[in-house]
């Protein structure tokens, strides 16, 4: 599966479209739509984009963030496409998807809640989801906000 409209919109929703490097929630380099910048993209000040380097003080076009977002998405995708082993409704696999891409492949592969669906309890994933609401051990409003609405996309028809 790959993630669907309604997810990528949802992403620009709660990631944000910021074409310059600023500080994420918790403090790490940020840009685009919530691409975290690698150690080697701070130190060297560029990243790669569709096979070129792009100087990161120049900032980034729209459609650059939408290509990042893209470039960005596709190891999640693969990532939870592997591990699922149950059939998905293309909301359940954006909300897995924006899920993942925001706890990172490592967490979600290793989650309770990516054992519980596999194990066919897919009604305890809005539970799961909802757990994951902290940033360096304390509760975010916007880690809360949104695990809320990965809830809402996982349970919409």
């Amino acid at each position: 599966m790959q993630i669907g409209d309604r997810g990528k919109a949802l992403f620009r929703e709660w990631e944000g479209v910021v074409p310059h490097v600023y500080l994420d929630s918790g403090g790490a380099p940020t840009i685009g739509i919530g691409h975290l910048l690698t150690p080697s993209e701070r130190s060297s000040g560029t990243l790669w984009l569709r096979g070129q380097a792009l100087r990161l003080q120049d900032g980034m076009t729209a459609d650059d963030c939408e290509a990042l977002l893209e470039q960005d998405l596709e190891p999640v995708q693969r990532c939870v496409n592997s591990a699922v082993t149950v059939p998905l409704t293309q909301n359940q696999f954006d909300a897995l998807v924006s899920f993942a891409f925001n706890v990172g492949n490592d967490a979600f592969l290793n989650s309770t809640l990516l054992k519980r669906l596999n194990a066919g309890r897919l009604d305890e994933v809005p539970a799961e989801l909802a757990r994951w609401n902290r940033d360096n051990g304390r509760v975010v409003p916007g880690l809360v906000n949104r695990r809320n609405k990965e809830i809402a996309l996982w349970l919409r028809a």
